[in-house]
């Protein structure tokens, strides 16, 4: 079934089920009759020679030169083509349909004063699967993914490159093959067609949808490191958490009990410390900040998702011309840079929790670098190292891009949001997370199979998965084969869905 956009209605999974999963789109009656009735205003305001930014007159430091009428009906293909200036490889096609919907949903609100044959066109690119190929670098968050955009806008025009049927094609030949007419720009389309931040809000969609499912596995891995640890259980107690009122704390909290319940641990049939060290104990707290500024980051983006992000807009009922900054991207920039820096907080509460399973002085008694024979063995002694570069890593790109802004066109753009690299970043933080967490959960999984007690329902679950594709460490093996392994798997996140599977009401 298609998913509607309204402009009202567009949620991340829904985005994600467009950009990721193919799902058709469709906009509504209502919609059309509202870019047309805007359209028409705005035509009328073009026949009365009223001065409009980017509509007849120039943009950026050019804004006060008045365009001819015959300059008027060329001056879009000029926009595109000199905004058409990134660099680097393709974007993933995700990236590229979520930007696509994103910006119907803009336009379908009735203020861009496009022509519908321009949405029309961006929606059967979404539901024939022609996808424009756009370069990776170019935009800096404001005028909108200026850059970006405007290689979806040069397929408009029938030029461009796409991908479509798995191959790499001119946009002409494409649009041809599936059966798309070429609608051409005219005045207006063009700047309606990019003048967001469409690619930004896109992105830290999906890379939303992603990191909430990481941060469930990192409860997971936390779980089964607790047990393997002998941890002192009352720092997980909901009601702790709810004294303080923080939500993700209380949701962590819960989850992480959850996964255990049931083992020797839980029931007090092992002995534990009084009081265990931060990184055992502040788990909740820590992985429940991480939920917390998500939670922020996702209001944010949805609200971008659904909101008018263009300039300038046109209000129909009062004929009324409004030039601002709603393309500016620091919204979403600045809830972004804290995303990626929570990742990167919990990345290193993994890594603190993985140094306690393999140091003899620290791990309740399992043996050194959890191997049967240290010291002609090494165990994972150097799982650690990977771990530890990983996470360095991520605290370099950890350093906020929303205040990084350098000012360009003759400095009347002199304050813009970097958000594209904000979720460039976060895309190599995630996937740094990917590894270190997958090693966490090797670790906790080999130092569970030196223990001898009943492990929670959720913890043994998790063993169950992780056993299908790592065997334990008997002995010494080359170890990178099973943390790339262990990368995918967490990245695929059937450790997360087993276990959902398993635990009724695990969050």
């Amino acid at each position: 079934m298609a998913i509607i956009l309204d402009g009202e209605n567009l949620t991340i999974e829904k985005l994600v089920q467009i950009a990721r999963y193919n799902e058709k789109v469709q906009v509504t009656p209502e919609s059309l009759e509202k870019i047309k009735a805007n359209r028409k205003m705005l035509e009328e305001k073009i026949n009365a020679r009223e001065v409009m930014y980017g509509v007849n007159t120039g943009i950026g430091e050019f804004s006060e030169i008045v365009l001819t009428d015959e300059q008027v009906q060329r001056f879009q293909r000029y926009l595109i083509y000199n905004h058409a200036a990134g660099i680097g490889e393709p974007m993933p096609i995700e990236y590229v349909r979520g930007a696509i919907a994103s910006r119907i949903n803009v336009h379908v609100k009735g203020y861009s004063g496009c022509r519908p044959e321009i949405t029309l066109t961006l929606v059967e690119m979404l539901n024939k699967g022609v996808t424009p190929v756009v370069c990776q670098k170019g935009s800096v968050g404001a005028c909108g993914d200026l850059a970006p955009m405007s290689q979806i806008a040069l397929l408009l025009m029938g030029e461009g490159e796409a991908f479509y049927n798995g191959e790499r094609l001119p946009g002409r030949v494409a649009l041809e093959r599936a059966g798309i007419k070429i609608p051409g720009l005219e005045a207006r389309d063009g700047l309606a067609s990019i003048n967001g931040s469409n690619f930004i809000t896109a992105i830290s969609a999906l890379q939303i949808y992603d990191i909430n499912r990481w941060l469930k596995q990192a409860e997971i891995a936390a779980a089964m490191s607790l047990e393997a640890l002998l941890a002192n259980l009352k720092p997980y107690d909901v009601r702790l958490h709810q004294l303080r009122g923080f939500p993700g704390a209380i949701r962590s909290a819960r989850a992480i009990m959850k996964c255990i319940e049931g083992s020797d641990l839980q029931t007090g049939k092992l002995k534990s410390k009084v009081q265990d060290a931060y990184s055992m104990r502040s788990t909740p707290q820590v992985i429940g900040a991480a939920h917390d500024a998500l939670r922020w980051a996702k209001e944010q983006v949805e609200i971008e998702l659904n909101g008018v992000a263009d300039n300038p807009i046109f209000l129909t009922e009062e004929k009324l011309t409004l030039t601002g900054a709603n393309f500016q991207g620091s919204p979403v920039s600045l809830p972004m840079d804290m995303v990626g820096a929570a990742v990167t907080m919990v990345s290193v509460l993994s890594e603190r929790r993985l140094n306690r399973l393999l140091n003899p002085a620290l791990s309740v008694g399992l043996s050194p670098f959890l191997t049967k024979d240290p010291g002609f063995f090494s165990g994972f002694m150097l799982s650690q190292y990977t771990a530890d570069t990983l996470i360095v890593e991520q605290r370099i790109l950890s350093n906020p891009a929303s205040i990084q802004s350098i000012p360009a066109a003759a400095d009347q753009e002199d304050f813009v949001s970097m958000g594209m690299n904000t979720v460039w970043k976060n895309a190599q933080i995630l996937d740094n997370a990917y590894g270190i967490l997958g090693i966490e959960f090797m670790a906790a999984a080999q130092a569970l199979y030196l223990r001898n007690f009943k492990h929670g329902k959720g913890v043994e679950t998790a063993i169950k998965v992780i056993r299908k594709y790592v065997p334990p460490l008997d002995e010494d093996r080359p170890l990178y084969p099973d943390h790339n392994t262990m990368k995918e798997l967490v990245k695929s996140c059937e450790i997360l869905e087993a276990v959902e599977k398993e635990i009724d009401g695990l969050e």
